[in-house]
C-alpha cells in the first residue's frame, strides 16, 4: 500500500487531548479519552444502567505503544431493546472517494485492528454509509492475548459518498445492543439498506461482568480486499490531524496597557490546522495570573478565532493570555 492509505485518524490510539482515563462513562453520548473516537449509547432513555471506565492504556501489541481500553464497572444484564454501546469513528465523505462507492469501478473496503479483552467474546464491527443509510456488519472473536482482526468489506456500487467535509462513513465497534439490533440475521454478506435488526446479530454484552474488558488498536481502513501492514506515522502527523476536529488549547495573546481596570483590548490566535468547520468555542480560562476580568470570543472560522480581554484591577503592563478549547467534531 501506500501513504496515507489508511482514513482512520489515530488509530493507534497515540493522541488523547481531552484526557487519558475517564470513569463512570455509558449515561451519555461523547469524546472523551483518545481523539476522534466517539462512545454512542443511542438517544435518552436508550442507554444502559451498565458504566465503564475509558481510558488510553499502555497495553498494546508489539510495534505500538498505546491502546484504547474500555473497563465494566458496573454490569447490566437485563438488557433491554433498545440499548446499545459503540465505539465508532465517523468519516468525512471527501476522504472516501478512493472507494469510489455507487460507482461500476467501486473499491471493497478492507478493515483492521487489534484486540483482546478479559475473556472470550464476540462482538461486531459495521460499516455504516450515512448519506445513503446503507451497512455491512462482520462478526470478530475476543480473547486475552492480543489478535490482529482482518475483515473484508464487499465494493458497494449503490450510493455515492458525498464529497465534501461532513460524516458519510461511521466504522462502528459494536460491544453491546438489545433486541432493536440482535433480533434479525447479520447482514454480512454485503452493503443493503440498513434493517435496524440485522446491525449487530450474535455479539456478547460487554455488559455482562464487572471483570469485563475490551482493548483495540491499530485500526486502519484501506481500500482493497486485502489487509496491509498497519501504517505507522509520526506523532505530530497525527496529532494535526485530530486537531482539524478538536483543539484542546487555543491560546490568545494581548497586549495590555493603562492604567486603569476594566479596559477592552483584542487578541486573536490562527489555528495551527485548518478546522473542519468553524469550531464551537470552549469558555476562556486566564492563563496569565489574573491579568482580567474575562476574555470572550467570538466569529470563530475554520482558520482563526477573536478574543476580547477585560483587564482586571490588578493588571500589569505586558502581555495576557487566554487560553479556550476549539471543537469542530463530527
Amino acid at each position: 500500500g501506500g501513504v496515507n492509505r489508511n482514513v482512520i485518524i489515530n488509530g493507534a490510539m497515540n493522541v488523547a487531548q481531552r484526557s487519558t482515563s475517564e470513569t463512570g462513562k455509558g449515561d451519555a453520548d461523547g469524546y472523551f479519552t483518545c481523539d476522534r473516537w466517539n462512545i454512542d449509547v443511542g438517544v435518552s432513555g436508550d442507554a444502559s444502567a451498565g458504566r465503564f471506565t475509558m481510558s488510553q492504556d499502555s497495553s498494546a501489541p508489539s510495534g505500538f505503544a498505546n491502546s484504547l481500553k474500555l473497563a465494566c464497572t458496573t454490569a447490566d444484564t437485563s438488557i433491554a431493546s433498545g440499548e446499545r454501546l459503540q465505539l465508532q469513528q465517523l468519516i468525512e465523505g471527501q476522504n472516501l472517494q478512493a472507494f469510489a462507492k455507487g460507482t461500476s469501478d467501486a473499491k471493497p473496503f478492507a478493515v483492521s485492528f487489534y484486540v483482546k479483552g478479559n475473556a472470550s467474546a464476540t462482538y461486531v464491527c459495521e460499516l455504516f454509509d450515512l448519506d445513503n443509510t446503507r451497512q455491512c456488519s462482520k462478526t470478530f472473536n475476543v480473547t486475552t492475548d492480543w489478535t490482529r482482526i482482518k475483515l473484508s468489506f464487499p465494493a458497494d456500487t449503490t450510493g455515492t459518498f458525498d464529497d465534501d467535509n461532513a460524516a458519510s462513513l461511521m466504522i462502528n465497534i459494536f460491544l453491546h445492543a438489545g433486541s432493536d439490533r440482535t433480533s434479525g440475521t447479520l447482514n454480512s454478506s454485503g452493503f443493503a439498506s440498513s434493517t435496524t435488526a440485522n446491525r449487530a446479530v450474535g455479539i456478547s454484552s460487554f455488559y455482562d461482568s464487572t471483570a469485563r474488558t475490551f482493548f483495540i488498536t491499530g485500526v486502519q481502513l484501506e481500500v482493497g480486499q486485502n489487509c496491509t501492514e498497519f501504517e505507522h506515522e509520526p506523532f505530530v502527523d497525527t496529532l494535526a490531524k485530530c486537531q482539524r476536529y478538536f483543539l484542546a488549547e487555543a491560546e490568545f495573546k494581548a497586549n495590555l496597557f493603562g492604567t486603569s481596570s476594566s479596559q477592552r483590548t483584542g487578541g486573536s490566535i490562527s489555528f495551527p490546522v485548518t478546522m473542519r468547520s468553524a469550531p464551537t468555542m470552549g469558555s476562556t480560562t486566564d492563563d496569565s495570573g489574573t491579568q482580567f476580568s474575562s476574555a470572550t470570543v467570538s466569529g470563530p472560522t475554520v482558520n482563526c478565532v477573536r478574543a476580547i480581554f477585560v483587564t482586571d484591577s490588578s493588571f500589569t503592563n505586558g502581555e495576557a493570555f487566554a487560553k479556550a478549547s476549539a471543537d469542530a467534531e463530527l
